[in-house]
């Protein structure tokens, strides 16, 4: 009886309560979710701004800022010499040193230069290549770069990472469909293409050399007036017949398509030219010491190519310095994205703070210009390890091989350690 007796006591009580919950719910939601809805809309930015305002984070910053050293090194300071202005000069001059440099050092070469010989210069280029890609450009890819002193704080967002992974993903793809293309297209015409160089070229047969093989080349009824016994007349009575007058070397279809290859390698890296140097200073100066250490190798092999397929060295010159243009046409496009992005980044910003809500690609803060720099990470991951087939080549003098390993090994761990220098 007393237990029926709290229980009709207890019920009314239980739900007084619930609805005083219910209501304080509805009034509290009604109070929360504009809240909530502003700072969901906010940008990555935006939050980190917010936080700036934290006193721990600016006890943190004043902290960072007292303990960290009075001046620069030396290779940043040379690097704001080298780059005075802001991230769109920056990126065309920047295209300016890797593509004239680079070829004005192949008047130095001399025109039976083999492409196979330049191992120890890929091996430097691959550490340089991979050191920038993996210190520099992927981190800046997730992480983000910070501008100035402050502490910085990055936010977890799995789209946005699921995202920037898949444009990693498609810069790397799209050079092994392009690579592969133009293997599949050359197939055949005794000349192949990669970004590498790793070729294999046989030694050219001069007309002169093979009128004269053909003039003593023993026919079948020669062979079967031997084998009778006839006396056949030596080449002493008989005078060979003058040799042809030498045909003119005709230019070979692959080295055209070498050309178009390279236009259009040129252009991937004038668009990491712009991506890096919108992202940061530091990263566009490391990007573009790494390209120009690729460059170099990359553009004394092709010339070597163009001159095994026909080109005079002037011509082979002359054909480099067309497909620098390239270089800048990417650096254009890179800067008009860019631009283009921060102009709508601008808007957007406007537009959240009057009230509204503007969502990026794929439902996060991303806009077009933030995956230039992933596409050109996947790009880099590709050109360093396409040339790796290269460096594992071996003859037979085991010797020799093991001292060249060794050699390369150096000049690879060379490259990816200046690059781990410049990121300190």
């Amino acid at each position: 009886m007393s237990l029926l007796r709290r229980l009709r006591f207890s019920i009314p009580l239980i739900t007084a309560c619930l609805c005083i919950a219910a209501v304080y719910a509805t009034d509290s939601t009604k109070i929360i979710d504009p809240v909530i809805g502003s700072t969901l809309d906010l940008s990555t930015d935006e939050i980190d701004e917010k936080l700036q305002e934290c006193p721990f984070v600016q006890q943190l910053n004043a902290d960072r800022l007292t303990a960290s050293p009075e001046t620069s090194t030396m290779l940043k300071r040379v690097f704001a010499v080298l780059f005075p202005f802001g991230p769109a000069l920056n990126s065309l001059l920047a295209t300016a040193y890797i593509s004239g440099p680079p070829n004005f050092l192949l008047a130095l070469c001399p025109s039976n230069i083999d492409p196979n010989s330049l191992s120890v210069m890929v091996a430097f280029a691959v550490g340089g290549l991979l050191g920038d890609t993996l210190l520099h450009l992927v981190p800046q890819t997730f992480m983000g770069e910070p501008h100035d002193e402050r502490a910085h704080f990055v936010m977890h967002d799995t789209k946005r990472n699921e995202l920037l992974g898949l444009f990693i993903f498609i810069g790397f793809a799209t050079f092994v469909a392009m690579d592969k293309t133009l293997r599949i297209i050359t197939a055949g015409s005794g000349d192949g293409h990669g970004h590498g160089h790793s070729h294999s070229h046989a030694a050219p047969t001069s007309p002169v050399d093979s009128a004269s093989t053909s003039a003593l080349a023993t026919s079948p009824d020669s062979l079967k007036h031997r084998k009778n016994g006839s006396s056949l007349s030596s080449p002493i009575d008989k005078p060979l017949p003058p040799p042809p007058p030498p045909v003119a070397p005709t230019v070979k279809p692959s080295s055209i398509l070498n050309l178009v290859s390279d236009f259009t390698h040129n252009i991937t890296d004038g668009l990491a030219m712009s991506g890096a140097f919108y992202a940061s200073p530091t990263v566009g100066a490391t990007t573009c010491m790494a390209v120009m250490l690729h460059e170099i190798p990359h553009e004394v092999g092709d010339f070597a190519l163009l001159i095994q397929g026909g080109f005079t060295k002037w011509q082979a010159m002359g054909a480099q310095f067309i497909t620098a243009v390239g270089a800048f046409t990417g650096t254009l496009i890179g800067i008009a994205i860019q631009e283009w992005s921060k102009a709508e980044g601008a808007e957007s910003a406007a537009i959240v703070k009057a009230g509204g809500k503007v969502d990026g690609l794929w439902g996060t803060d991303l806009k077009a210009g933030d995956l230039v720099l992933p596409f050109t990470a996947g790009t880099f991951l590709y050109v360093g390890f396409s040339v790796i087939p290269e460096l594992l080549e071996t003859g037979k003098n085991k010797g020799e091989e093991i001292r060249k390993t060794l050699v390369q090994g150096a000049a690879m761990a060379l490259g990816f350690g200046l690059m781990f220098m410049i990121s300190e």
